[in-house]
């Protein structure tokens, strides 16, 4: 039996944020506003979780593709300055890699997203050979990555075959359709949504009503609801905590870092409410900077915080 080198790998979207913050609403008729701050850095949501991972110690490979362009650039280079492993990324010569543009206030943020090559990725491109070297296989964005959709049940039989957990972040449904997802989930070992994401998958009006009903598909469900903290689900057990009193600069990419924070306890068999504390700590601390990936605490970090949740 071949011994697996990565702890979690990866099947995502690859694209770089900017980060625009201050006041951000645009108003039209060639009107000109002076804006506080614009940051060019690591986005997507399966980068962002990638970066977490590896920055909690775990060994992280990721498979994806991007353009050959100044923005794929930038995101391998960051990729592997940060330690995730990207030699499984497909390179596409002459394409353009997605970027979204991110209009960011304390709380809350809009996004406009140029897809670029986000829906690109296949799942034969997840082969066993990757899977065999992998303890657990994470996939994010799955309504922005509409080529991988239709692979994903194969995929998620052939990571079982092998011995492979699975964990789903659906993120945000641009359609509004929030359709294929109730035979997928059923193969899924932990599913991560949101608050929003979980109410409009199930269409019941809160979030207790949503875990039950997802965890009749999924096993291990947890709904993160920002600074409300969020609510974790296997079998009977059901736990919320609330989230860390910390002073919120930037929310991007903080439901990724929690997701990091979550697979770590998953992955190495801790309890429902520790893997949900230092959850919480990773998404929690994460947003004490600009930018998904700049304030991501280390495990140390994360877990003398921890602690004090709740």
């Amino acid at each position: 039996m071949i011994k697996p080198i990565f702890d979690i790998l990866v099947a995502g979207e690859i694209n770089p944020d900017l980060i625009l913050s201050g006041d951000v609403v645009p108003v039209f008729d060639q009107v000109e506003k002076l804006i506080d701050s614009a940051v060019l850095t690591i986005g997507s949501s399966s980068v962002i979780f990638a970066c977490a991972a590896v920055r909690l110690g775990l060994k992280v490979a990721f498979v994806g593709v991007c353009g050959d362009d100044i923005f794929g650039k930038y995101m391998l280079a960051e990729m592997q300055k940060r330690g995730v492993d990207v030699s499984s990324v497909g390179i596409l010569s002459g394409q353009k890699t997605g970027i979204s543009i991110i209009l960011a206030r304390k709380t809350d943020r809009a996004i406009l997203t140029f897809p670029g090559l986000i829906s690109a990725l296949t799942s034969d491109a997840v082969t066993n050979d990757l899977l065999v070297q992998s303890r657990h296989l994470h996939v994010g964005s799955f309504f922005l990555q509409t080529a991988l959709q239709d692979g994903l049940p194969d995929l998620f039989d052939r990571a079982h075959g092998l011995g492979v957990t699975i964990s789903l972040d659906p993120n945000w449904d641009p359609s509004g359709s929030w359709s294929g997802f109730e035979d997928l989930l059923k193969q899924v070992d932990v599913f991560l949504p949101n608050e929003n994401e979980a109410l409009a998958l199930t269409g019941v009006q809160d979030r207790g009503s949503a875990i039950k009903k997802l965890s009749h598909l999924c096993g291990l469900v947890t709904i993160k609801s920002g600074k409300q903290g969020a609510i974790a689900r296997r079998g009977k057990e059901t736990i919320f905590l609330p989230a860390l009193p910390v002073e919120v600069v930037d929310t991007v990419g903080a439901g990724d870092t929690f997701d990091a924070g979550f697979l770590f306890g998953y992955i190495n068999g801790w309890g429902l409410e520790r893997s949900l504390r230092l959850a919480i700590s990773c998404g929690s601390l994460s947003t004490r900077a600009a930018g998904g990936t700049v304030a991501q605490p280390t495990l140390e970090e994360a877990m003398e915080y921890a602690p004090f949740i709740g």
